[in-house]
């Protein structure tokens, strides 16, 4: 079972989804690090060692449409409540394929490890790496179950430009052959769904991920 979230993610990127018939799967945590909610369309997937009976239980308790009670605050407060965790974002959940060859824009590798981007992103992943660009930074890692994700960081005078497109299509030039890449975005920055979305990363459904307190 451990596994089974990541072969979720794999079918996911591959535009194979969990039926979208109101339902939602309960599966275990695959390490201590990573707990949450992934909702697709009319389909919520909850990762947790909380006992999936107890969370059903609260699922059904969640007033209003069930297609949307995994991400609503009743049933997130309810999970932050009994398993201690905050509730870090409810992001847009996006996937792309990766490119080959050299990334579009000059990228030089940052070996800092006490670099702050570095810092924060090892917070929620494993293999962190990151490139510095011109006008922003890069950023892969091994997150959710293992997989390949990527955020960017444009500097404040580069905004608007063109920057952060150029960043995330970048970031496909930097991730292994043959494996998918993930990112999530804040639906308020409209900035960064934007420049991922120009750079090619599909909209797969939303995540909320519940972190350490």
């Amino acid at each position: 079972m451990s596994d089974a979230l990541a072969a979720l993610l794999a079918d996911a990127a591959r535009g194979v989804f969990p039926p979208a018939d109101g339902s939602a799967t309960v599966l275990p945590q695959p390490n201590p690090r990573d707990a949450g909610v992934l909702s697709f369309t009319a389909h919520a997937v909850i990762f947790t060692d909380e006992e999936p009976e107890w969370v059903r239980g609260r699922l059904r308790e969640v007033p209003g449409d069930p297609l949307s009670a995994a991400l609503c605050p009743p049933f997130l407060t309810a999970l932050t409540d009994r398993t201690g965790r905050i509730v870090n974002n409810i992001d847009l959940l996006t996937v792309a394929e990766p490119l080959p060859g050299e990334p579009p824009v000059p990228l030089t590798p940052i070996e800092d490890p006490d670099h702050p981007r570095v810092t924060r992103a090892r917070a929620f992943r494993d293999d962190v790496r990151i490139w510095a660009g011109e006008a922003g930074v890069v950023v892969l890692g091994r997150g959710v179950a293992g997989r390949w994700e990527a955020a960017i960081e444009v500097d404040p005078a580069a905004r608007g430009k063109g920057t952060g497109r150029a960043l995330a299509l970048a970031a496909r030039h930097l991730v292994p052959e043959g494996a998918a890449l993930w990112a999530q975005q804040a639906p308020g920055n409209a900035a960064s769904v934007r420049a991922f979305q120009a750079a090619g990363y599909r909209p797969v459904g939303a995540e909320a991920l519940l972190v350490a307190a």
